[in-house]
């Protein structure tokens, strides 16, 4: 372990990102350190939030109903504050990105538009083991249509004894149901297993198809590179307060591809935020939407809710995710390599089910410790370290590059080291 730790100070003492550690708060805990671990479930608060928040507090006061237009930022457009700098966290076009309600509505709403089945062609395919927020809005959705969603979605699961999906299993089912398919759903890193798929080649095999790509970026966004535009992706939804860091149940993003944004005639569920800009306050009948995502927009912009998200962009936007993900690589391959020296060190039988390979991985690593069960993750727990259980018997933990530090990584190590010891199998 001598020389893990070793590792860790010098990496830490190079790392460039590693004054952004500072700007964010950490929970406070009874343990002698804070190893905060699960960003991928709701990620830190950043200092600046409070500002953020307070600034729009003082509008509201000082301005009242007028601060729709006087504020610093006028409400009226305070979504526009995000386009930009929304989309080139996705590799999207500007227009392509607007944020609004929270993911499971938008992807409710997107399906609106992207999930038109008819009685020849209803089927989606998704992946086993999906999000169960997922899973129910695509049961719903099916069924809303008449369907049957044993008949009507399809799922693609690991082969026998893997953990992992293989993407030739993804291609082979949208061939072979490509007759009944109307849409090929997945989610773009899996929430259980932190498996990061090939977006491009699972869109590109739903196009050869003839049917619609969509994807949920919920472990995505602000995790991995990410180019939907150039992946020609149709559609895609995400939450914010995960590796985005914007707060509990905050505002989410959607990416709509420019080609259906431009037609005015596609489906939806229309709001008056999405309306012509122009004439949206004549308040006449007649929906006409605004060109581009910002046309599937409902209610007016959740200030409260999209200013963290804001302080939290302009982040992300100073550092880059291209420096982001150099660091993700190199942390979340130590802290791997670390799990697997203490347990073959203590003679603890653990498997690592995400992924080895970086291109395939986020930072997130999902443990299976077998013969440990629940008290392993209890023992974590009470000593400082915040990660997350999901039955039936894995362990996530994210070590963020924004602002988890290779000695982070050590100190998990030292306690993971410590709970093979004390506990029995």
């Amino acid at each position: 372990m001598v020389s893990f730790r070793i590792r860790a100070e010098e990496l830490d003492k190079n790392d460039p990102l590693s004054n952004y550690r500072e700007a964010f708060y950490f929970p406070k805990t009874e343990a002698d350190q804070c190893v905060y671990f699960t960003g991928n479930s709701l990620g830190l608060q950043p200092k600046s939030v409070g500002n953020a928040i307070n600034a729009e507090l003082r509008d509201w006061a000082d301005y009242g109903v007028e601060g729709h237009f006087h504020a610093e930022h006028p409400w009226y457009s305070y979504h526009e504050l995000l386009m930009e700098k929304g989309a080139e966290l996705v590799g999207a076009k500007k227009g392509e990105v607007v944020h609004m309600n929270g993911l499971t509505a938008n992807i409710h709403f997107l399906m609106v538009s992207f999930y038109q089945p008819t009685p020849e062609k209803f089927k989606i395919i998704c992946e086993a083991k999906a999000f169960p927020s997922d899973q129910y809005a695509l049961e719903s959705q099916v069924k809303f249509h008449g369907f049957d969603p044993k008949d009507a979605i399809v799922e693609v699961a690991p082969r026998p004894g893997e953990h992992t999906i293989r993407e030739e299993d993804i291609e082979v089912a949208i061939e072979e149901h490509k007759d009944e398919l109307a849409l090929v759903f997945w989610g773009g890193v899996n929430y259980y297993t932190g498996q990061f798929f090939d977006i491009e080649r699972i869109t590109r095999a739903a196009h050869k198809a003839g049917v619609i790509a969509g994807f949920d970026f919920a472990h995505g966004a602000g995790n991995v590179p990410l180019d939907l535009h150039k992946w020609e992706v149709d559609f895609a939804a995400w939450c914010t307060y995960k590796y985005l860091n914007s707060g509990p149940g905050s505002v989410s993003g959607i990416y709509i591809n420019e080609k259906h944004g431009k037609n005015k005639e596609l489906i939806r569920f229309a709001g008056w935020w999405g309306h012509d800009k122009e004439s949206r306050f004549k308040m006449e009948p007649g929906f006409k939407p605004v060109p581009g995502a910002e046309g599937w927009q409902l209610s007016n912009a959740p200030v409260f809710a999209m200013a963290p998200h804001l302080a939290s962009l302009e982040m992300f936007a100073e550092v880059g995710m291209n420096k982001l993900r150099e660091k993700s690589i190199i942390l979340t391959g130590y802290l791997r390599e670390l799990i697997l020296h203490v347990a073959k060190e203590r003679g603890a039988n653990v498997e690592i089910i995400t992924p080895e390979n970086p291109e395939q991985r986020g930072c997130q690593l999902s443990i299976l410790a077998h013969g440990y069960g629940k008290d392993l993750f209890n023992y974590l727990q009470k000593n400082g370290v915040f990660a997350d259980w999901r039955e039936p018997n894995v362990i996530r933990v994210a070590p963020v590059p924004l602002y988890n530090s290779f000695m982070d990584c050590y100190h998990f190590g030292k306690l993971l080291g410590e709970a093979f010891e004390k506990l029995e199998k």
